[in-house]
């Protein structure tokens, strides 16, 4: 047995005097003679034995007592139920378990000779409180209830693990004091109960080995293995919703633990009414045995008619105790197959439903004929209400994850106001519910500073027109090049007539492009050429290769050739969804400066608008230093965008520049969210000044030239105050220190444009960093350019 010096407060005994005590009474009075016989004959055995009366000190002494403890608790433990109870003689604070039944025995046996008995979450000093429990129930008298559900696992023969709960009998014990224990009053039960977690109060109470254990316990176990299971199943799906990185493995092992099978597997298949179909569950790696590779697919389609109308029609479950003949029968069905091919023998289908609405399928399938039944899919009963609450919860998450998506990408409610929008909807509702009457007011925030930024793609439109060009001039080409074969072999005029005007169209086009000529010439295509096309097919091989090349090129949904345009519309998707992201999520660092309005569009390239001030926050003091610290933020964050935007063009056929553009607005200004437009916009004719400026400055000269204020490779920072400029060129040199902007520094007049007037700019180049991870080694614009080609 342990070592008992240091680690419990009582030392133990194995008696069994109580039994014997007991058996002497009861034979003094026993009336029925072949009873008192064998009272008698047991109590006379057993004196050759003293020392199950007087107590056994180790656990080779047990074990040597094996056969006369057996004989003396026969009533305890008759053999009669010797297979069929779980049961054992224990003593506390010990592995030790004798006098077992048979059925115990096995058990113990299948799980293998390296298993070792351990109770689950047993600690050392849970351990020494229940002693102390033991002792003031015992010895003093209390009815302190400790009793808490405690197990064992042991696993099966088919590494299966079951689960017994632990009932225990402490009938048969006393204790006595030694020199080292400490008299125990109310008030110190008091106080151990109020800290039961203090195990050196306790220690200090009931030093170790203060007292004298002697007796023993009864163990009695209960398999809980299905219960066990439901309650785990119940704790994994309350906690993760449905799990999917790691597929179905946690929950897979509760369900083989519930059926017994180390064959069983899991799988789920989502239902959509609407469509009477069933897909996989959205970005999971749970698996569908229903639908195997397949993504979606319609009921009628997957299911025969009985497990359509079990499944779906009735909400019942469905179970196939033999695949194979079920198989035959149904050769045709693509559940059948699937799970022929998977090699499956038997499986249950459980619909998952709430207030009768089909939410999806359960699946279980073992690869053993018969082991899933219609007999035991009655278990799912328990399990089923767990899984339905889970799939609620992952349909409700998803949702709010797709309301989330709409507000981001959708909508110009962001988070940082969104605390002052949830305010007018309480509003709203309080005075609906009060007299049915509510309207939702335009929310304001007045005094805001406004900040705009952009990162715009240089020449767009001629790269887009230059794109079109060359794939409409490729087309013609291989229109020509296909009618001249035709006119080979079949000379008809018709032949030379398309030829004359498939060349004006390649001379209209490299002199001017307009939408007009684009449209004319897509129309000739398809009205005049592509039946013609037709008809080529059945005139020789030749052609009907050349034909069968040229449609390989076409585009199915343009009916034109667009790999040019795909290249330009590819890479300007690909710069503005890299931009958009990158800038939403250096934002997000921005609001722990202070939370501030933001919202960003994608254009050719991307627009962002900012504003800052104490209205918009509920209860942050706002000061002008935040305001210098967006507006440095701001710069640093276009001139990483910039480095952004040429790297991502590395690997790709198209090449294209970017042109950044800052507005400084000086004065603060009030903004308002349009309830009909669904959008923030600047309020008052005043502050209607900022918005024209933005959408003109973009298009200013710089005066007296024919230059453009925008220039690729170069931040332009508009502003109409001196103090502005100051404030800039403060951050100027900070950020050329940091290797973000180069040396050259250009201070400029604008032009006037329409309605703005006295409007100023600092352009400064971009410095690139070859490595986009480094800061260290700087490109200019044309050191990059040559890189980059």
């Amino acid at each position: 047995m342990k070592n008992q010096k240091k680690d419990f407060p009582f030392d133990i005994y194995v008696s069994f005097k109580k039994v014997i005590s007991t058996y002497r009474e009861r034979a003094k009075v026993e009336k029925s003679p072949i009873a008192k016989s064998y009272l008698d004959s047991v109590l006379k055995y057993i004196e050759d034995y003293p020392k199950l009366e007087t107590g056994l000190k180790s656990e080779k002494e047990v074990l040597s007592h094996l056969e006369p403890i057996k004989i003396l608790l026969d009533d305890l433990f008759p053999n009669i139920l010797t297979n069929n109870e779980i049961k054992a003689a224990s003593i506390p604070h010990q592995n030790l378990l004798f006098n077992k039944t048979e059925r115990l025995k096995e058990i113990i046996r299948k799980a293998g000779s390296d298993y070792e008995l351990k109770i689950r979450n047993f600690t050392q000093e849970t351990d020494y409180v229940f002693g102390c429990i033991l002792i003031l129930n015992n010895y003093y008298g209390y009815d302190i209830d400790f009793t808490r559900p405690f197990y064992y696992d042991i696993p099966d023969e088919n590494g299966i693990m079951r689960h017994y709960r632990i009932a225990v009998n402490a009938d048969f014990i006393e204790f006595e004091k030694t020199k080292a224990a400490i008299d125990i009053s109310e008030d110190d039960v008091d106080l151990l109960l109020q800290d039961t977690n203090n195990i050196e109060l306790w220690r200090e109470k009931f030093p170790p080995l203060s007292y004298i254990f002697k007796g023993f316990i009864i163990v009695n176990l209960t398999d809980v293995t299905i219960d066990d299971g439901i309650s785990d199943l119940k704790t994994e799906l309350l906690k993760n919703n449905l799990p999917k990185e790691n597929k179905l493995d946690g929950i897979t092992e509760i369900f083989r633990s519930i059926y017994g099978s180390p064959d069983l597997n899991v799988g789920l298949t989502m239902f959509d009414r609407k469509k009477t179909g069933m897909f996989k569950m959205n970005n999971s790696e749970i698996e569908s045995f229903i639908l195997d590779e397949e993504k979606e697919v319609a009921c009628q389609n997957a299911f025969c008619k009985e497990a359509y109308s079990t499944l779906i029609d009735n909400q019942n479950y469905f179970s196939i105790s033999n695949v194979d003949a079920y198989h035959k029968k149904h050769p045709d069905s693509l559940l059948s197959k699937n799970l022929k091919d998977k090699g499956i023998k038997s499986c249950i289908f459980a619909p998952i439903a709430q207030n009768g609405e089909l939410l999806a399928f359960l699946e279980l399938v073992s690869y053993k004929k018969n082991e899933l039944n219609s007999i035991n899919s009655i278990k799912l009963e328990d399990v089923v209400p767990y899984i339905v609450t889970a799939l609620e919860r992952n349909n409700t998450d998803f949702e709010n994850r797709v309301k989330a998506v709409i507000q981001s990408e959708c909508t110009s409610i962001h988070p940082s106001v969104l605390w002052v929008f949830e305010e007018e909807a309480r509003r709203f509702i309080r005075d609906l519910e009060k007299d049915g009457v509510s309207s939702f007011r335009d929310i304001a925030f007045k005094d805001v500073f406004p900040l705009y930024g952009q990162i715009d793609i240089v020449g767009s439109s001629d790269e887009r027109n230059k794109a079109i060009q060359e794939d409409l001039l490729k087309h013609l080409k291989m229109i020509n090049k296909i009618i001249e074969h035709a006119y080979e072999e079949e000379a008809l005029p018709i032949y030379e007539q398309v030829k004359f005007r498939i060349e004006e169209f390649k001379k209209n086009l490299k002199e001017n492009l307009t939408a007009s000529s684009e449209q004319k010439i897509i129309n000739f295509i398809h009205k005049e050429v592509n039946p013609m096309i037709e008809h080529f097919k059945t005139k020789s091989k030749v052609l009907k290769r050349m034909i069968n090349q040229y449609s390989s090129c076409i585009d199915n949904d343009t009916g034109v050739i667009y790999d040019q345009r795909r290249n330009y519309d590819d890479t300007v998707q690909r710069i503005n969804r890299t931009l958009a992201r990158y800038i939403d999520r250096k934002q997000e660092e921005a609001q722990k400066i202070f939370p501030h309005y933001f919202e960003r569009y994608k254009t050719d390239g991307v627009d962002h608008n900012i504003y800052i001030g104490e209205s918009m926050t509920k209860n942050k003091k706002f000061s002008r230093v935040y305001l210098h610290n967006i507006r440095l933020w701001q710069i640093q964050v276009v001139c990483e965008m910039e480095n952004k935007f040429y790297h991502i063009q590395e690997n790709m056929p198209l090449k294209l520049d970017a042109a950044s553009l800052i507005l400084v607005f000086s004065s603060t200004l009030s903004i308002r969210y349009r309830m009909d437009e669904k959008k923030f916009d600047v309020d008052g004719t005043y502050n209607a000044r900022y918005e024209i400026i933005k959408k003109r400055i973009d298009k200013a000269y710089v005066k007296n030239t024919e230059e453009r204020v925008t220039q690729k490779g170069k931040i332009s920072i508009i502003y109409s105050q001196k103090a502005d400029e100051r404030e800039y060129l403060k951050y100027i040199d900070y950020l050329q220190k940091k290797n973000y902007l180069g040396e050259e520094v250009e201070l400029l007049e604008l032009e006037d444009v329409q309605g703005v007037v006295g409007l100023k700019a600092i352009r400064v180049e971009v410095l690139y960093h070859k490595n986009k991870d480094s800061k260290e080694k700087t490109l200019t614009y044309e050191n990059l350019m040559e890189e980059l080609h």
